[in-house]
Protein backbone atom coordinates (compact mmCIF):
# COMPACT_ATOMS: atom_id res chain seq x y z
CA UNK A 1 0.00 0.00 0.00
CA UNK A 2 1.26 3.48 -0.87
CA UNK A 3 1.84 5.43 2.32
CA UNK A 4 1.56 9.21 2.30
CA UNK A 5 2.45 11.10 5.46
CA UNK A 6 2.80 14.85 5.91
CA UNK A 7 5.49 16.31 8.15
CA UNK A 8 5.41 20.01 9.06
CA UNK A 9 8.59 21.05 10.90
CA UNK A 10 8.79 24.61 12.26
CA UNK A 11 12.23 26.16 12.71
CA UNK A 12 13.08 29.33 14.62
CA UNK A 13 14.46 31.27 11.68
CA UNK A 14 12.57 33.43 9.22
CA UNK A 15 14.98 36.26 8.42
CA UNK A 16 18.16 34.70 7.09
CA UNK A 17 17.30 33.16 3.74
CA UNK A 18 20.59 31.28 3.49
CA UNK A 19 19.89 29.44 6.74
CA UNK A 20 16.33 28.58 5.73
CA UNK A 21 17.55 27.19 2.39
CA UNK A 22 20.38 25.19 3.99
CA UNK A 23 18.04 23.58 6.53
CA UNK A 24 15.46 22.78 3.89
CA UNK A 25 18.00 21.31 1.48
CA UNK A 26 19.53 19.17 4.22
CA UNK A 27 16.20 17.39 4.56
CA UNK A 28 15.76 16.92 0.82
CA UNK A 29 19.33 15.70 0.29
CA UNK A 30 18.99 13.07 3.01
CA UNK A 31 16.19 11.14 1.32
CA UNK A 32 14.96 10.81 -2.25
CA UNK A 33 11.61 9.61 -0.95
CA UNK A 34 10.66 13.04 0.41
CA UNK A 35 8.97 15.88 -1.47
CA UNK A 36 8.80 19.51 -0.40
CA UNK A 37 5.24 20.73 -0.84
CA UNK A 38 5.58 24.16 0.73
CA UNK A 39 8.01 26.51 2.48
CA UNK A 40 7.00 29.76 4.18
CA UNK A 41 9.02 32.21 6.25
CA UNK A 42 7.85 35.14 8.37
CA UNK A 43 10.23 37.88 9.46
CA UNK A 44 8.08 39.19 12.32
CA UNK A 45 7.55 35.71 13.72
CA UNK A 46 11.18 34.87 12.81
CA UNK A 47 10.01 31.40 11.94
CA UNK A 48 9.79 29.13 8.90
CA UNK A 49 7.32 26.34 8.27
CA UNK A 50 8.06 23.52 5.83
CA UNK A 51 5.62 20.94 4.54
CA UNK A 52 7.18 17.63 3.47
CA UNK A 53 5.49 14.55 2.04
CA UNK A 54 6.79 10.99 2.07
CA UNK A 55 6.64 7.58 3.66
CA UNK A 56 7.70 6.93 7.23
CA UNK A 57 11.36 5.86 6.85
CA UNK A 58 12.08 8.59 4.30
CA UNK A 59 10.64 11.31 6.53
CA UNK A 60 12.56 10.15 9.60
CA UNK A 61 15.85 10.26 7.67
CA UNK A 62 15.05 13.69 6.24
CA UNK A 63 14.00 15.19 9.58
CA UNK A 64 17.09 13.83 11.36
CA UNK A 65 19.30 15.58 8.79
CA UNK A 66 17.26 18.77 9.00
CA UNK A 67 17.53 18.92 12.82
CA UNK A 68 21.32 18.50 12.70
CA UNK A 69 21.65 21.31 10.14
CA UNK A 70 19.34 23.64 12.06
CA UNK A 71 21.22 23.12 15.32
CA UNK A 72 24.47 24.00 13.56
CA UNK A 73 23.06 27.28 12.20
CA UNK A 74 20.47 28.62 14.68
CA UNK A 75 21.36 30.00 18.10
CA UNK A 76 18.38 30.85 20.28
CA UNK A 77 20.58 32.83 22.68
CA UNK A 78 20.48 35.66 20.13
CA UNK A 79 17.08 34.90 18.60
CA UNK A 80 14.11 37.28 18.79
CA UNK A 81 10.67 36.99 17.22
CA UNK A 82 6.96 37.35 17.87
CA UNK A 83 6.21 33.62 17.87
CA UNK A 84 6.72 31.49 21.01
CA UNK A 85 9.51 28.91 20.62
CA UNK A 86 11.22 26.27 22.70
CA UNK A 87 13.90 25.17 20.26
CA UNK A 88 15.85 25.91 17.10
CA UNK A 89 13.72 23.19 15.57
CA UNK A 90 10.63 24.01 17.57
CA UNK A 91 8.10 21.37 16.59
CA UNK A 92 7.93 18.40 14.20
CA UNK A 93 4.45 16.91 13.75
CA UNK A 94 3.55 13.87 11.61
CA UNK A 95 0.10 13.80 9.98
CA UNK A 96 -1.39 10.73 8.22
CA UNK A 97 -2.83 11.49 4.77
CA UNK A 98 -3.39 8.24 2.86
CA UNK A 99 -2.38 4.67 3.51
CA UNK A 100 -1.17 5.54 7.02
CA UNK A 101 -2.81 5.65 10.43
CA UNK A 102 -2.44 7.86 13.46
CA UNK A 103 -0.73 4.92 15.19
CA UNK A 104 1.85 4.84 12.36
CA UNK A 105 2.59 8.52 12.97
CA UNK A 106 2.91 8.02 16.73
CA UNK A 107 5.51 5.32 16.07
CA UNK A 108 7.39 7.66 13.71
CA UNK A 109 7.35 10.47 16.29
CA UNK A 110 8.90 8.17 18.88
CA UNK A 111 11.48 6.86 16.41
CA UNK A 112 12.51 10.35 15.33
CA UNK A 113 12.49 11.70 18.87
CA UNK A 114 14.84 8.99 20.12
CA UNK A 115 17.14 9.41 17.12
CA UNK A 116 17.59 13.19 17.20
CA UNK A 117 18.05 13.12 20.98
CA UNK A 118 20.77 10.50 20.66
CA UNK A 119 22.57 12.08 17.71
CA UNK A 120 22.49 15.69 18.94
CA UNK A 121 22.38 15.53 22.76
CA UNK A 122 19.02 17.28 22.37
CA UNK A 123 16.08 17.11 24.81
CA UNK A 124 12.91 15.95 23.04
CA UNK A 125 9.31 16.10 24.22
CA UNK A 126 6.45 14.13 22.67
CA UNK A 127 3.09 15.88 22.20
CA UNK A 128 -0.48 15.44 20.91
CA UNK A 129 -1.27 11.78 20.14
CA UNK A 130 2.34 10.75 20.86
CA UNK A 131 2.31 12.36 24.33
CA UNK A 132 3.10 10.13 27.30
CA UNK A 133 0.89 12.18 29.64
CA UNK A 134 -2.16 14.39 29.29
CA UNK A 135 -0.15 17.39 30.51
CA UNK A 136 2.15 17.09 27.49
CA UNK A 137 -0.58 16.65 24.89
CA UNK A 138 -1.07 20.39 24.40
CA UNK A 139 1.87 22.05 22.65
CA UNK A 140 1.36 25.33 24.51
CA UNK A 141 1.90 23.53 27.84
CA UNK A 142 5.16 22.03 26.63
CA UNK A 143 6.33 25.33 25.18
CA UNK A 144 5.36 27.41 28.22
CA UNK A 145 8.35 29.37 29.49
CA UNK A 146 9.98 29.16 26.07
CA UNK A 147 13.72 28.83 25.54
CA UNK A 148 14.58 31.41 28.18
CA UNK A 149 12.73 29.50 30.91
CA UNK A 150 13.64 26.01 29.74
CA UNK A 151 16.48 25.32 32.18
CA UNK A 152 14.28 26.17 35.15
CA UNK A 153 11.41 24.13 33.74
CA UNK A 154 13.59 21.08 33.19
CA UNK A 155 14.83 21.22 36.79
CA UNK A 156 11.34 20.04 37.74
CA UNK A 157 11.27 16.19 37.59
CA UNK A 158 7.78 16.46 36.11
CA UNK A 159 9.27 18.04 33.00
CA UNK A 160 12.05 15.57 32.37
CA UNK A 161 12.22 15.14 28.57
CA UNK A 162 10.96 11.97 26.92
CA UNK A 163 14.33 11.55 25.23
CA UNK A 164 17.76 13.09 25.63
CA UNK A 165 19.56 14.99 28.40
CA UNK A 166 17.82 16.63 31.35
CA UNK A 167 19.19 20.04 30.46
CA UNK A 168 18.66 22.26 27.43
CA UNK A 169 20.84 22.13 24.35
CA UNK A 170 22.99 25.29 24.82
CA UNK A 171 21.90 26.98 21.59
CA UNK A 172 19.05 24.77 20.36
CA UNK A 173 16.88 24.40 23.45
CA UNK A 174 14.56 21.43 23.01
CA UNK A 175 12.43 20.00 20.22
CA UNK A 176 8.81 18.84 20.41
CA UNK A 177 7.85 15.90 18.18
CA UNK A 178 4.40 14.41 17.78
CA UNK A 179 1.53 13.02 15.76
CA UNK A 180 -1.65 14.97 15.20
CA UNK A 181 -4.62 15.52 12.94
CA UNK A 182 -4.48 18.16 10.22
CA UNK A 183 -3.99 21.63 11.71
CA UNK A 184 -4.77 24.84 9.85
CA UNK A 185 -2.58 27.81 10.81
CA UNK A 186 -4.82 30.77 10.08
CA UNK A 187 -4.01 34.41 10.85
CA UNK A 188 -6.30 37.44 10.67
CA UNK A 189 -4.65 40.86 10.32
CA UNK A 190 -6.20 43.95 11.90
CA UNK A 191 -5.98 47.58 10.83
CA UNK A 192 -4.45 48.77 14.08
CA UNK A 193 -1.12 48.73 15.90
CA UNK A 194 -2.80 48.20 19.28
CA UNK A 195 -1.75 44.75 20.49
CA UNK A 196 -4.30 44.90 23.32
CA UNK A 197 -7.13 44.64 20.80
CA UNK A 198 -5.63 41.55 19.14
CA UNK A 199 -5.12 39.99 22.58
CA UNK A 200 -8.76 40.62 23.54
CA UNK A 201 -10.04 39.12 20.31
CA UNK A 202 -7.74 36.11 20.66
CA UNK A 203 -9.04 35.53 24.18
CA UNK A 204 -12.64 35.70 22.90
CA UNK A 205 -12.17 32.99 20.26
CA UNK A 206 -9.76 30.52 21.86
CA UNK A 207 -11.09 27.52 23.73
CA UNK A 208 -9.19 28.22 26.96
CA UNK A 209 -10.86 31.65 27.10
CA UNK A 210 -14.36 30.29 26.55
CA UNK A 211 -14.36 30.47 22.75
CA UNK A 212 -14.32 27.80 20.08
CA UNK A 213 -13.43 24.26 21.14
CA UNK A 214 -10.89 23.71 18.37
CA UNK A 215 -9.25 27.13 18.19
CA UNK A 216 -6.03 28.31 19.84
CA UNK A 217 -5.21 31.99 19.42
CA UNK A 218 -2.91 34.78 20.50
CA UNK A 219 -2.27 38.40 19.56
CA UNK A 220 0.91 39.09 17.61
CA UNK A 221 2.57 42.39 16.70
CA UNK A 222 3.70 42.64 13.06
CA UNK A 223 6.29 45.33 13.56
CA UNK A 224 7.41 45.62 9.94
CA UNK A 225 3.83 46.21 8.77
CA UNK A 226 2.78 48.41 11.67
CA UNK A 227 -0.28 46.29 12.46
CA UNK A 228 -1.32 43.46 14.77
CA UNK A 229 -2.56 39.98 14.06
CA UNK A 230 -4.80 37.38 15.63
CA UNK A 231 -2.73 34.23 15.12
CA UNK A 232 -4.90 31.10 15.21
CA UNK A 233 -4.32 27.36 15.16
CA UNK A 234 -7.42 25.49 14.02
CA UNK A 235 -7.05 21.96 15.40
CA UNK A 236 -10.26 20.59 13.86
CA UNK A 237 -11.52 22.62 10.91
CA UNK A 238 -14.56 20.35 10.46
CA UNK A 239 -15.93 21.00 13.94
CA UNK A 240 -14.71 24.60 14.11
CA UNK A 241 -14.76 25.91 10.52
CA UNK A 242 -12.61 28.78 9.30
CA UNK A 243 -15.49 30.99 8.21
CA UNK A 244 -17.10 30.85 11.66
CA UNK A 245 -13.89 31.96 13.36
CA UNK A 246 -13.28 34.67 10.76
CA UNK A 247 -16.76 36.13 11.27
CA UNK A 248 -16.25 36.20 15.03
CA UNK A 249 -12.90 37.96 14.68
CA UNK A 250 -14.45 40.50 12.31
CA UNK A 251 -17.39 41.09 14.66
CA UNK A 252 -15.13 41.53 17.69
CA UNK A 253 -12.84 43.87 15.72
CA UNK A 254 -15.81 46.04 14.74
CA UNK A 255 -16.70 46.41 18.43
CA UNK A 256 -13.31 48.07 18.86
CA UNK A 257 -13.69 50.21 15.75
CA UNK A 258 -11.00 48.25 13.91
CA UNK A 259 -11.21 46.74 10.39
CA UNK A 260 -9.95 43.37 9.24
CA UNK A 261 -7.36 44.16 6.55
CA UNK A 262 -6.64 40.61 5.44
CA UNK A 263 -6.02 37.04 6.46
CA UNK A 264 -3.50 34.36 5.61
CA UNK A 265 -2.98 30.63 5.79
CA UNK A 266 0.48 29.46 6.86
CA UNK A 267 1.58 26.24 5.23
CA UNK A 268 -0.90 24.03 3.42
CA UNK A 269 -4.61 23.61 4.04
CA UNK A 270 -7.00 20.76 3.23
CA UNK A 271 -9.24 21.48 0.28
CA UNK A 272 -12.25 20.63 2.43
CA UNK A 273 -11.53 23.56 4.77
CA UNK A 274 -11.75 26.07 1.91
CA UNK A 275 -14.70 24.35 0.30
CA UNK A 276 -16.56 24.63 3.58
CA UNK A 277 -16.01 28.40 3.53
CA UNK A 278 -17.09 28.57 -0.11
CA UNK A 279 -20.20 26.57 0.67
CA UNK A 280 -21.06 28.99 3.46
CA UNK A 281 -20.46 32.27 1.62
CA UNK A 282 -21.88 31.13 -1.74
CA UNK A 283 -24.94 29.57 -0.07
CA UNK A 284 -24.42 26.38 -2.05
CA UNK A 285 -27.31 23.94 -1.76
CA UNK A 286 -25.24 20.80 -2.35
CA UNK A 287 -21.88 19.53 -1.17
CA UNK A 288 -19.33 20.94 -3.67
CA UNK A 289 -16.63 18.30 -3.02
CA UNK A 290 -17.71 15.77 -5.68
CA UNK A 291 -17.67 18.56 -8.28
CA UNK A 292 -14.06 19.67 -7.76
CA UNK A 293 -12.03 18.47 -10.74
CA UNK A 294 -8.67 18.48 -8.93
CA UNK A 295 -10.07 16.27 -6.21
CA UNK A 296 -11.42 13.79 -8.75
CA UNK A 297 -8.08 13.70 -10.57
CA UNK A 298 -6.24 13.01 -7.32
CA UNK A 299 -8.57 10.13 -6.49
CA UNK A 300 -7.98 8.58 -9.90
CA UNK A 301 -4.19 9.03 -9.72
CA UNK A 302 -4.01 7.53 -6.26
CA UNK A 303 -6.11 4.55 -7.33
CA UNK A 304 -3.64 3.91 -10.15
CA UNK A 305 -0.70 4.02 -7.72
CA UNK A 306 -2.51 1.54 -5.46
CA UNK A 307 -2.90 -0.89 -8.36
CA UNK A 308 0.82 -0.69 -9.19
CA UNK A 309 2.06 -1.12 -5.62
Amino acid sequence: MVQLIECVPNISEGRRDDVVVAVREAALSASRGVLLLDSQSDRDHNRSVFTFLGDGPSLVAAMAAMVAEALARIDLRSHTGAHPRLGAVDVVPFVPLRGATQADCVALAKELGARIARENALPVYLYEDAAVSEERRNLSNVRKGEFEGLAKKMSDPGWKPDYGPSEPHPSGGATVVGARAFLVAYNVNLGTADLRIADRIAKAIRHIGGGYRYAKAMGVELTERGIVQVSINMTNFEKTPLHRVFETVRSEAERHGVPVVGSEIVGLVPQAALLSAAEHYLRLEADPRPQVVESRLLDVAFAQLEKKS
